[in-house]
């Protein structure tokens, strides 16, 4: 969990030096998207190969594909070598969160998987918000080659311990792994953030480019759904879509994400172009965002397992939620650090009272075949509503910035500009409160789906 959660943003800090030092800033963008390409792509196909071929063989191929990943990434001597060392690195992640979260519902009852998945959402919002600050350190003291260093012991100190402890029990059943429908999703993905990311800002909306991508996405995803409804095997089965309880998950957690890493992106900016702070500080002043996700995770974690019930959590988080970005977007030049950080702990409060109880409902609704699948289309949710949603903001950032640097001085252009980004925000929190509603509760399952064993059952 946390190779893949620190490696979304640890590379922010470092990307001024890793530029400086391979002359390549046109490129620049290219180091976080073709690592969130990725990683959104591969992650249902994931999710499907651990249903076939059992988790722990799949989740130990996912770790080496990042390590991999990893060192080539620290060894790059030019921008090309370093952007498609970053696609293999989330080829890898692409299976290490999903994988994880279904490990853990394999061998924990949902009644009392609530306080895991407390300490995975842990585990995920200390490494992404820690990211940018030991990204910052890490440049400082030794050298941007030592933010994918650092992925290697964490990494081989996992392998070691997934292939030494843990044994889940599966079986081997006849499969027939969805490739054309696995290659048409990542083509849909692909170009739906390339439009988001490179649209008005690096190339012209208007530009054949953008047009060209633009048209690819619905013929792309209506061949996905052709394939996906025919394939012995689909990728995403589109029947466990029509789970009310899963499509609510997913929709909620894909709106909750973005919130998260809206949190991420944008209070750093906010601290720095406002208030004036150093990168490695601004850094450390997103703690209040972190621990209010992480007080939010726990509690809601605790309170279902004790109580047997999911559904009031993810609504008052989105309540919450709600309540924090709307304060976000008031914050100015004169509002006090301490108070923006008590706006960012409400919000974070607000997201960790949804992302892991969601998880744990849609993991419930599904029967244990389809487990991993289910598992993963969440957490694709949250990759893509996160990579897309920040392009948009990017965007409203970049071209609310370009009207008021040319009427006032720059903080204050950063803290107007800011304040639009936080109020388009706020639609996304409600419609993330809204959907909630809808949610349906059921009993939370008291036996594991496969629990431990020593040996797993052999093909």
């Amino acid at each position: 969990m946390m190779l893949s959660a620190i490696d979304a943003t640890i590379v922010a800090t470092a990307l001024p030096s890793i530029v400086r030092d391979l002359n390549g800033e046109r490129y620049l963008s290219w180091v976080a998207t073709a690592y969130l390409l990725l990683l959104m792509a591969s992650t249902p196909l994931y999710g499907k190969l651990g249903d076939l071929y059992g988790r722990k063989r799949i989740f130990q191929v996912a770790i080496l594909i990042f390590l991999s990943g990893s060192i080539l990434a620290g060894l790059s001597r030019n921008m090309g070598q370093l952007i498609a060392c970053r696609a293999l690195q989330g080829l890898g992640a692409g299976g290490l969160s999903s994988l994880a979260m279904a490990i853990t519902a394999d061998i924990v009852p949902a009644r009392d998987r609530g306080r895991f998945l407390g300490y995975q959402g842990l585990m995920f919002s200390v490494a992404s918000i820690g990211g940018p600050f030991v990204g910052g350190v890490v440049v400082d003291h030794l050298s941007w080659r030592w933010v994918f260093y650092i992925n290697v012991p964490v990494g081989v100190a996992a392998l070691l311990i997934v292939s030494g402890n843990l044994h889940v029990a599966y079986r081997r059943v006849p499969h027939a792994v969805d490739y054309p429908g696995a290659a048409l999703l990542v083509g849909c993905v692909t170009s739906l953030v390339l439009v988001t990311s490179l649209g008005g800002d690096e190339v012209p909306w208007g530009s054949p480019l953008i047009v060209a991508l633009g048209a690819l996405v619905p013929l792309l995803l209506a061949a996905f759904v052709a394939r996906e409804r025919r394939a012995p095997e689909p990728v995403l089965p589109l029947r466990l879509l029509r789970n009310p309880i899963l499509a609510v998950a997913a929709v909620v957690n894909g709106l909750s994400a973005l919130l998260f890493f809206t949190g991420v992106y944008f209070l750093p900016v906010f601290f720095q172009q406002v208030k004036g702070v150093s990168p490695t500080r601004s850094g450390g002043l997103l703690i209040p965002f972190m621990l209010g996700t992480v007080v939010g995770t726990i509690s809601s974690g605790r309170a279902v397992t004790r109580t047997g019930r999911y559904k009031p959590f993810p609504v008052a988080g989105g309540a919450v939620m709600a309540v924090g970005v709307l304060l976000l977007s008031s914050a100015g030049t004169h509002t006090s650090i301490a108070t923006v950080g008590a706006y960012a702990a409400i919000l974070g409060i607000g997201i960790g009272l949804v992302l892991q109880v969601l998880l744990l409902a849609a993991q419930n609704a599904v029967p244990p075949t389809d487990l991993g699948t289910a598992t993963s289309t969440v957490v694709f949710a949250r990759a893509l509503s996160g990579a897309v949603g920040l392009a948009i903001f990017g965007t409203i950032l970049t071209n609310r910035l370009g009207f008021y640097r040319a009427r006032v001085s720059a903080p204050a252009a950063y803290s107007q500009s800011l304040h639009v980004v936080f109020l388009s925000a706020l639609p996304v929190a409600l419609a993330a409160l809204a959907v909630t509603l809808l949610l349906r509760e059921i009993p939370l399952h008291d036996v594991a789906h496969l629990g431990p064993a020593a040996t797993p059952v052999a093909p």
